[in-house]
Formats: C-alpha cells, structure tokens, sequence
C-alpha cells in the first residue's frame, strides 16, 4: 500500500505505508515479458519452437509449437500453420489448426480457418470464425497433463465397451 502526502512546496510524494504487517515487495527493474517479433516484412517457412511469448506481424507457413507461452498474430499477420500454444491472440488471419492449454481470443479485425481446441475461447464481434470448436474443461485439461497411462483407463462407458465384452463372453 501507497500512501500519498504533499510536502511543503505541494509536491506529491508516495511513500509505502507504515503499517508493519503488510507485504511489500521490493521492486526490481525488470524488462517486461519476454516476446520474440516477427516484422510485417519478413517470411518464414517451416518449424518454430521456442520457450518465448511471440508476436507476429509477417507471414508463417509450416508449423508453430510454443506450448507454455502466448502466440499474437498481428493485424498484419498471416499464418499459415498449426498453432500449439499456452494462448492465442488472433488479430490478423490464421489457416490451420490451433491447439490452446489456456485461451484463444479472436479480436474483431481477426480470422481463423480451421479447427480450434481450447479450454476457454473468446470470439469478439466483427471476427471470422470457420471450423469447428472443441471447448475442454478444465478437468480434461488436468488429465492431458498427466501420464497417457492413465488416460488407458475408461472413464465414461462407451460404445465399444458393450461390443467387447460381447465379444469376449461369446468366445
């Protein structure tokens, strides 16, 4: 907490608060997040993987796999490409899949063709939208995380269950 009070001269000053029970954390100079640019001129084809937020202003063809960070693509951007990431900011025009562990917001000025699989999705007025939508819970988001061994196991009965043990008790 902050307080404010004025000197003699009627500048303010802010001073931290003298309550001795509160947390104040010391402030360091740090640069903000880490974001990797791509300029509106440049092109690239291929693979991009990396552990960086990245912003996008130029053209992707191929594939982008940043799964703990946030992929924008820009108002001039244009992806071509798969996009795996923690979030999904959606200015420009995307064609392929997007692949969220998080959030995906397409802005008004934004276009996405293609399948879209998140847990949590946000599609402002005026955005372009064509394929399908897979919403996870975040439940389904936990169990991705754990082991595939677990994921063996039936969780809900299923259509094929029937037919196996049908199978089964006839042999």
């Amino acid at each position: 907490m902050l307080q404010s009070s004025e000197n003699v001269n009627g500048v303010r000053s802010t001073s931290p608060a003298s309550n001795p029970n509160s947390y104040n954390p010391v402030k360091t100079t740090t640069a903000p997040i880490e974001q990797a640019t791509i300029g509106r001129t440049l092109v690239i084809k291929g693979e991009i993987i990396g552990s960086e937020a990245l912003y996008i202003d130029g053209r992707i063809e191929g594939k982008i796999t940043l799964t703990d960070n946030r992929v924008t693509i820009g108002r001039n951007g244009v992806v071509q490409a798969n996009i795996t990431a923690r979030e999904v900011v959606v200015m420009g025009k995307v064609n392929g899949n997007i692949e969220c562990s998080d959030r995906v917001d397409i802005r008004s000025e934004g276009s996405v063709t293609g399948e879209v699989s998140t847990v949590r999705i946000s599609v402002e007025d005026g955005a372009v939208l064509k394929g399908g939508i897979q919403v996870k819970s975040g439940e389904q988001k936990q169990q991705n995380a754990q082991p595939q061994a677990k994921a063996a196991e039936p969780s809900k009965p299923s259509a094929e269950a029937p037919k196996a043990m049908a199978a089964t008790a006839s042999a």
